[in-house]
């Protein structure tokens, strides 16, 4: 598919230099029994893109896919340290696996705002250094960090 996208965009002489991808990881399907690496999906990943995605593309954001905001972090940060060459920016758009654990802590409640905002605080902090391929977890991941984020036919 990427192939396609990228030959579109060359016959229609988009400049690429002006342009980002936001992907998905290449992960293993949710009903997949096998459990891959963070250094597999990042090898996988980047070999893919390696193979589609040209040189001229400044930055790739990724989509979290339904990770969890724990894997998502640790793939993002495998990815930044493959030792393959990667000549775009690799950041993160996420959603759900960026705001789970704050809206979990906010619940909804006025009372709960510091609380949230420290956890949205930490999970972008997490991402910004898996950006760099500097993430290290700092321990177990809360609940809701660990928590598969995949919802079954979800629709945008």
């Amino acid at each position: 598919v990427l192939a396609a996208v990228y030959k579109a965009l060359s016959d229609h002489h988009v400049y690429l230099e002006g342009t980002l991808l936001k992907p998905n990881m290449v992960t293993p399907g949710h009903a997949c029994p096998k459990k891959y690496s963070p250094e597999e999906i990042a090898m996988a990943t980047v070999t893919a893109l390696r193979r589609t995605v040209p040189p001229a593309v400044p930055g790739i954001t990724f989509l979290s896919g339904g990770q969890s905001e724990e894997e998502a972090s640790l793939n993002l940060n495998a990815i930044n340290r493959c030792p393959l060459a990667r000549p775009w920016a690799l950041t993160f758009s996420y959603g759900r696996a960026l705001q789970a654990s704050a809206l979990r802590a906010w619940a909804g409640k006025k009372d709960n705002t510091k609380a949230a905002q420290e956890e949205y605080v930490k999970r972008a902090l997490a991402n910004s250094l898996a950006c760099q391929g500097k993430y290290t977890p700092s321990g177990p991941a809360g609940a809701a960090a660990s928590e598969s984020l995949f919802v079954s036919n979800h629709a945008y």
